[in-house]
């Protein structure tokens, strides 16, 4: 049998509640927690940079690389 719920005051609380026989020998598997993406992650750096061309956005290779001959 499966069981779900979650951790609340240090304490497992299946949802919704059940009586288990005293005694009952359980296994508690931990879910792991899902990932934030690399966009989620890296949105802590948005708005960081400053005194950029209004075009930095869409001029990224030449402000990085300079002028590309054509």
């Amino acid at each position: 049998m499966t069981f779900h719920g979650s951790v609340r005051n240090g304490v497992v609380v299946l949802d919704p509640p059940i009586e288990l026989p005293e005694g009952t020998e359980v296994t508690v598997q931990l879910d792991e927690p899902a990932k934030p993406s690399k966009g989620s992650r890296l949105m802590k750096y948005a708005g960081q940079a400053k005194d950029l061309p209004p075009d930095a956005s869409r001029s990224i290779d030449r402000l990085h690389y300079g002028e590309q001959p054509s």
